[in-house]
């Protein structure tokens, strides 16, 4: 029977000269960092190795012949990458990979969140729902704009971070629409979860992003490299090292540009259609 692969971030199969991915490394610049990144480059063949040989092992069990190479849960009839063409390096791509945009979705219960009044840009806090148990993204965040000429809308996403100082020029709530409120703000800080991350650029937002684990790292990288995002190392967050990036985000007109540009391909690319018709296309 055809199978299809859906990936739902960024493609996570490096080529030569690539960091490893998730390591929230950049893209080399220069022929001497691609040098120096294939140092690598059997470190993550031997994980690679280990995984396809894991995986080979579940299909002996069930009777089926191992699969050669490496990502062996991608199928090479069909792989398609949820993920926005943005964000990724170029590289020569098989020609069983599609990128397809991302599947946007979110819980319907949300509502949209209106940020406190006044005048001054509007900044969105998105943190993870399932990292940062401590919420030191939100107590930092809240903390270091306090008092700056913006206007702050924060989430805790469910999960009660206890005593919270909130202060006049921010709301607090325990749960947001970001579909409903994102296209009302004009920049969104976040952990770098994949969804937050396409759907920040989907309504048009640069992003600041503080990576907290998992692909966080990467998308981080990725934002970084696309310019359309600012990254805060975790070991750097602080009141005052968030605040600054906030400020640097804000002044670059060039990064707000270049989020508005990623908006209108989404606008006009539906990643849901487009996945569809390459299933439809496999299936027929």
């Amino acid at each position: 029977m055809p199978v299809a692969t859906v990936v739902p971030h960024v493609h996570p199969w490096s080529a030569p000269g690539f960091p490893p991915f998730a390591i929230g490394a950049r893209l080399p610049r220069t022929p001497l960092g691609r040098r120096a990144w294939e140092l690598f480059d059997p470190l993550v063949a031997k994980g690679l190795a280990r995984g396809r040989d894991e995986y080979n092992g579940c299909r002996a069990r069930l009777g089926l012949p191992p699969l050669p190479g490496f990502h062996t849960g991608l199928s090479r009839l069909l792989t398609l990458v949820a993920t926005l063409p943005q964000l990724e390096y170029p590289r020569a791509w098989e020609p069983w990979l599609r990128v397809t945009g991302p599947l946007l979705w979110e819980p319907p219960e949300g509502e949209r969140v209106a940020p406190p009044p006044g005048e001054g840009p509007v900044v969105l806090i998105a943190p993870s729902t399932a990292q940062d148990p401590e919420h030191a993204l939100l107590r930092a965040a809240l903390a270091g704009l306090a008092g700056a000429p913006v206007r702050v809308i924060a989430t805790y996403n469910g999960r009660d971070p206890g005593p919270v100082d909130v202060p006049p020029n921010a709301v607090l709530v325990p749960w947001v629409s970001y579909a409903k409120t994102m296209p009302g703000c004009d920049l969104v800080v976040t952990h770098g979860g994949h969804g937050t991350l396409v759907r920040a650029l989907a309504c048009g937002c640069p992003v600041v992003v503080c990576p907290a684990g998992g692909d966080m790292g990467e998308n981080a990288a990725r934002a970084d490299w696309a310019g359309v995002g600012v990254r805060l190392p975790r070991r750097l967050l602080g009141p005052r090292t968030l605040r600054l990036a906030v400020g640097r985000a804000l002044r670059d007109a060039g990064m707000r540009d270049r989020a508005r540009a990623v908006a209108a391909w989404v606008a006009a690319h539906d990643g849901a259609d487009a996945a569809a018709r390459e299933l439809e296309a496999l299936a027929g």
